[in-house]
């Protein structure tokens, strides 16, 4: 009898190790010469190229400008840094040796064409509700574009973090495959930009918060989140616009950057507006759709237009050498009957960064300076990181909230201007 337990308990251990490494284990899919560029139509091509920008595939995969998406851009994560992949046709160290089929299984389950797993800071978890259509579209133009030998740095994690297979794991518990189905009740433009916005365009990449296993929080979706040291704010109820977004002030925002009734786009927002305005509009328009719709119930859609707030007295008598200090570096541009406003810009009250629950975006625009999102007619700011110190820094955002806003002090001034500093 105990002979017939343990060999039982055998077959047991067997069919748990065997299940296990099943679990962790993906064959390699061979690899195929590099698909001549005249294999592809058109049409397939010139969708590719629109899902490309809807997607900012060169935001992330491009560290040098004058190598596009060959890789190497450092991606900070809570857990170390991972380094963006070549995805140039590159046949050895690009996707040139990836068939179709490797490439849809990386897009949609984060297993490379070799089988190891992909680190989700490549959103897959996105990607993964894409198409067919639309994997063939981004397959043809990836492997349209030139070819560019660059072998991306390792990864650099702590820990167990660094193992592979662990992964698999990830993937059971926060991996979602499938289409975003449609709702009925609602219009073409909305179940379009939803399936964009999910897909694709993987907005919640940057405004959902994410756990303690780097996954996004669904439960507070587009609830706001810091990346890379930028705050992407809510794009729900809980938005902090001062004046509501609609969706055609949207249209224009995502497509030109720029908001009359809001602000410019800074930070990696602007680089996601740049590549948007060369995407389909109709595409552009669908996501304005959905996300207007999403911030319909936040505070400034449930109130009057506001006027913008200027305390400038209650300000300069909180923080007198900064006021001194906006009138030497920032009136010139910003003060009432400025050119720049003359010319129509939003005032600072206006612009969400001073509108929200942290001081962050408000400080690295103030050290960074602005590019702008629109090219050589959209406004531009210069940097002050090197001609203020890190107290005026606090005191300078502290009155800009305190004057172009009607809301509490905020408490982590000292910690943004540190960790700007720190980047």
């Amino acid at each position: 009898m105990t002979r017939w337990l343990w060999l039982g308990g055998a077959v047991a251990l067997a069919a748990i190790v065997a299940g296990a490494f099943a679990f962790v284990w993906h064959p390699e899919i061979a690899r195929i010469a590099p698909p001549a560029t005249d294999s592809f139509g058109s049409a397939l091509m010139a969708e590719g190229d629109n899902l490309a920008r809807l997607g900012n595939c060169a935001g992330c995969h491009t560290a040098d400008p004058a190598r596009p998406l060959a890789g190497g851009r450092a991606l900070a994560t809570p857990f170390g840094t991972v380094f963006a992949t070549n995805i140039t046709p590159d046949a050895e160290t690009g996707i040139g040796g990836w068939s179709r089929e490797a490439f849809g299984r990386g897009m949609r389950r984060g297993i490379a064409r070799d089988g190891t797993n992909l680190y989700p800071v490549f959103p897959y978890d996105h990607f993964t509700h894409a198409s067919d259509d639309e994997l063939d579209a981004l397959y043809a133009w990836l492997m349209t574009r030139r070819a560019i030998a660059n072998q991306a740095p390792s990864p650099q994690l702590e820990g167990v973090f660094g193992f592979r297979p662990l992964l698999a794991a990830w993937n059971l518990l926060h991996l979602d495959q499938g289409p975003v189905r449609p709702d009925p009740a609602r219009s073409a433009d909305w179940n379009r930009g939803r399936a964009l916005a999910e897909g694709l365009a993987h907005c919640g990449s940057c405004h959902t918060p994410r756990n303690r296993l780097g996954a996004e929080d669904k439960t507070r979706a587009y609830d706001g989140a810091m990346t890379d040291g930028w705050y992407a704010p809510p794009l729900n109820a809980r938005s902090p616009a001062a004046r509501p977004w609609t969706a055609d002030r949207l249209h224009v925002y995502l497509r030109t950057g720029l908001s009359p009734a809001h602000a410019a786009a800074a930070g990696p927002m602007g680089g996601v507006t740049r590549a948007l305005s060369e995407a389909r509009d109709e595409d552009v328009r669908a996501i304005a759709v959905y996300f207007a719709s999403l911030m319909a119930q936040a505070p400034a859609a449930r109130q009057e237009e506001a006027e913008p707030v200027d305390r400038q007295a209650i300000a300069r008598q909180a923080h007198p050498e900064a006021a001194i200090l906006f009138a030497g570096a920032c009136a010139v541009c910003h003060e009432a009957g400025a050119p720049m406003m003359q010319q129509g810009r939003p005032p600072l009250a206006w612009g969400t960064p001073l509108q929200a629950d942290n001081a962050h975006d408000t400080v690295r625009i103030v050290m960074e300076g602005l590019a702008s999102p629109a090219g050589s007619i959209g406004p531009t700011m210069p940097a002050f990181a090197d001609l203020l110190d890190d107290r005026q820094l606090e005191e300078l955002t502290a009155y800009l909230r305190a004057r172009f806003t009607d809301k509490a002090p905020w408490p982590d001034v000292g910690e943004a201007v540190a960790r700007g500093r720190a980047r």
